[in-house]
């Protein structure tokens, strides 16, 4: 029989609606080869990658009656060219036209009746350039059976391309019966489910928001015990509507490694990481983006951030399979009160520290499977806890997830930069995703487009308070 969906990959489809879309981007601009790289290359790298994920080439079937939940079939009429898509920005093809045209795309929902996933090829940057844009369903990327699709498309040998022999051919789709039946064995197995689906209706959000919580099991629970309080009352949680803006902004990891080195003193300056510096970085630019709006910041005022972070010795190199057994969720409340840059990196470095040895922030293996997978789905797997816990507990998601330090390919074309497309929740005008790679760290602010019509302003607030953390005194020698 085809696989089911879990309780919690289910309840990503049936919480989407026309305001959230619930699936996880990212944006990877790209230095093309000598020979040039065209829509047509893209379709035979991907054709490749995925006989590797053969969850790419499955769609979701509902259960008649719904008396369980839906199971992935393979799509007998399976269309590359439908999901791989060209596009091109118009003269002169700048990181502004890019970002109007992600905020444009993104938060299109993807075709129920085929595989739950997109990307775009996108032609006429500046300099030469392409970039390569991903969609992919938070219910798709489970971190077992499927992982993000921009982890598909990236490699690090640019040898790679042309090395795979595909010889998938689609199962025979079951049939109604077929189906029925299946959820009649399960129903033997587990009888409390099936119980409950016709009882209350599985469409009813109101219980499957609440299934949802209860399938993220024990990582749900232990993180709303960390956070007895409600957050704060703040201009980041509105009401969403269907449009969005969008901003890239590109800094230098080394930047954040001076920061850390100079600030960093005392019995617990090996505990102050390179996170630690992102989350200040974010609190300064909160609180200057606060102030432009005319807000009002006292001592005491604070943006409360659900991090899930994968966090390690950043002069270590790591391998990446390590990544996801390293991944942290944790509450913090940013100091934006705090007028000074270091004093804010202080507060949070101790309140990421007591939360990490207190036992308080969840593990990577409460999930099970996320060990051995890179940036974009372990930021699609954020996104997914998330969406998994209250929202009236924290302000905003930021996903701080440490990528490779070496080039990665696509085909043999080089990839500059990579920048996450994280889903906003109800409620959430704003989420942030950051990724470090090749000596970058690389933000994406998604954002509300009417509730946050300044989010460029937030934009350039991270580059000033990452400038102000290097500019403070005490980080002189």
């Amino acid at each position: 029989m085809p696989d089911r969906l879990m309780s919690l990959d289910a309840s990503f489809l049936y919480l989407e609606d026309a305001t959230t879309p619930m699936h996880v981007g990212s944006v990877m601009v790209f230095d093309p080869p000598d020979d040039g790289f065209d829509y047509d290359r893209l379709v035979q790298l991907i054709s490749q990658r995925i006989a590797f994920v053969p969850r790419y080439r499955q769609r979701i079937r509902q259960i008649p009656g719904r008396l369980a939940n839906p199971v992935w079939v393979d799509d007998e009429d399976f269309d590359i060219t439908y999901h791989v898509r060209r596009s091109a920005l118009p003269r002169p093809g700048t990181d502004e036209q890019l970002q109007e045209f992600v905020a444009r795309i993104q938060p299109r929902h993807l075709d129920r009746h085929r595989p739950l996933w997109e990307v775009y090829l996108v032609e006429g940057l500046e300099e030469g350039r392409f970039a390569i844009i991903t969609k992919s369903h938070q219910a798709l990327v489970d971190g077992v059976n499927a992982v993000d699709i921009a982890h598909v498309i990236v490699d690090d040998d640019p040898a790679a391309e042309g090395l795979i022999t595909d010889t998938w051919r689609p199962s025979q789709e079951p049939s109604d019966l077929e189906l029925l039946t299946g959820a009649l064995v399960d129903a033997v197995r587990r009888p409390s489910e099936v119980v409950d689906n016709v009882r209350g209706g599985i469409i009813d959000l109101k219980a499957i928001g609440g299934r949802a919580l209860e399938a993220a099991g024990a990582v749900a629970a232990t993180l709303a015990r960390t956070a007895t309080r409600p957050a704060p009352v703040s201009p980041l949680n509105a009401e969403v509507g269907e449009a969005r803006r969008y901003v890239m902004v590109g800094t230098d990891l080394d930047d954040y490694k001076k920061v850390r080195s100079r600030l960093a003193r005392g019995n617990y300056a090996d505990d102050v990481t390179i996170n630690d510096v992102v989350l200040a970085t974010i609190s300064g630019a909160f609180r200057s983006w606060l102030l432009t709006r005319g807000e009002a910041v006292h001592s005491g005022t604070t943006v409360r951030a659900m991090v899930p972070v994968s966090v390690y010795d950043d002069e270590q190199t790591q391998h990446h399979t390590r990544l996801g057994s390293r991944l942290k969720a944790c509450f913090v409340d940013l100091p934006v009160g705090e007028p000074g840059a270091s004093m804010r990196l202080h507060q949070i470095a101790f309140a990421m520290r007591q939360q990490m040895e207190g036992g308080q922030a969840v593990g990577a293996d409460s999930l099970a499977g996320l060990a051995g997978f890179a940036p974009p789905t372990l930021h699609s797997l954020g996104a997914r806890l998330g969406s998994a816990v209250s929202r009236r507990l924290f302000n905003v998601v930021i996903t701080n997830v440490p990528g490779p330090q070496q080039a990665l390919y696509a085909g043999d074309a080089k990839m500059l930069s990579t920048y996450p497309v994280m889903p906003l929740a109800k409620g959430q005008a704003l989420s942030i995703g950051l990724t470090s790679y090749d000596g970058g760290v690389y933000y994406g602010l998604n954002a509300d487009r009417n509730a946050m019509p300044d989010v460029d302003v937030l934009g350039q607030s991270v580059v000033d308070s990452l400038a102000e953390l290097l500019e403070s005194k005490s980080t002189q020698r």
